[in-house]
């Protein structure tokens, strides 16, 4: 499998300019700054993945937003001097987002061609201002499609996209994830790649009873819910067994056994992307991984380095959620005293 050199240990910058608590111009200009970049550097780390809200760079009106853009431009740029790649992520699109919250029924964007339209015209924005930027800026097309009875469609706008991309630039990184949220499990329905410059992209939050514990946006998820790591799958769920959302996710679709714990659940839930990727000869990458801040700290630890060995072994690329916040953030507070070792084990 060939190696997405450049993007092999990152973070996400989520909530800046997507997903934000704010909208205001003080929230924009200082939840990042150079600062944040260069500490991530510091760390070791290659890229930064950047999130971005279709609604951060169009008007209402549909003329581009060119404040939106600027904020875009300056992590491109503090990224640069600092020596990091950055991967741009559509987050939300006109139609759809993968948070039911926010958009009510996002499987409108997969049925109507004026909302796809305009999703290709963004990405062709995005490759005019952008594509001169190839030599260390990847394109993400869309975060974590839902639904898994879209996955022929989603994979026929994405061809769409990526032919208009190429249009203007013929050669830049264009990652593609698959259903059920990017689910690691669902990429073998994916396309062939259209060029050598298709990344294979997933999620990974297994075991979501784990890392999500007491997340407030998970159906039938209690509030004060916890449980530990390493578990069995068939303990996971045990526990998980009342919250269906959370309960096994991806663990029972590609060969998990209800003994299987720790490093080796990763192995056998990461196998078959891993052979569908050496099979078309795709770079694979891992867009989103990380644990809820109401984990026992020491429990998050042993996951991280359990799924770390894991992306080492195969040569899997990522980025963790999240920086900071969004309940997921690794320089907050819940995270001090374990930041040097999870930082270890990005």
């Amino acid at each position: 499998m060939r190696v997405f050199e450049g993007f092999q240990k990152g973070v996400n910058l989520g909530g800046w300019v997507s997903q934000c608590v704010s909208y205001e111009k003080e929230h924009f200009e200082t939840f990042i700054t150079k600062s944040d970049i260069e500490r991530i550097a510091s760390w070791g780390l290659d890229h930064v993945r950047l999130p971005i809200d279709y609604d951060i760079i169009v008007e209402d009106n549909g003329a581009w937003k060119e404040e939106g853009f600027h904020y875009i431009d300056n992590c491109l740029l503090w990224a640069k001097e600092t020596g990091l790649n950055v991967i741009l992520d559509i987050h939300k699109t006109k139609g759809y987002m993968f948070d039911p919250l926010e958009v009510a029924n996002g499987d409108l964007f997969f049925q109507k061609t004026e909302l796809q339209d305009f999703f290709v015209a963004l990405w062709e924005e995005m490759a005019r201002r952008y594509g001169q930027y190839k030599d260390y800026v990847a394109f993400e097309l869309l975060n974590e499609v839902v639904n898994p009875a879209v996955d022929k469609i989603w994979n026929g706008i994405a061809k769409r996209t990526i032919e208009a991309i190429r249009a203007i630039v013929p050669d830049v990184y264009i990652l593609v994830g698959g259903v059920c949220y990017n689910s690691v499990s669902c990429v073998s329905r994916l396309d062939d790649p259209y060029d050598d410059k298709i990344v294979y992209n997933f999620h990974c939050y297994e075991p979501l009873v784990f890392t999500h514990q007491a997340a407030y946006w998970v159906v039938d998820m209690p509030a004060d819910f916890h449980t530990d790591y390493p578990k069995s799958v068939g303990d996971y769920c045990e526990v998980g067994k009342n919250i269906p959302q959370a309960s096994c996710g991806a663990l029972f679709d590609i060969g998990v056994k209800p003994d299987d714990k720790g490093i080796v659940v990763f192995e056998k839930l990461f196998a078959d992307a891993v052979a569908f990727a050496e099979k078309k000869n795709v770079p694979l990458y891992c867009g989103e991984y990380g644990v809820i801040d109401q984990a026992p700290i020491e429990d998050t630890v042993r996951w991280f380095e359990d799924i770390h060995a894991t992306f080492e072994k195969y040569g899997i690329g990522r980025a963790v959620w999240n920086y900071k916040q969004k309940d997921f953030g690794i320089v907050d507070p819940h995270y001090e005293e374990i930041l040097d070792e999870v930082v270890k084990n990005l």
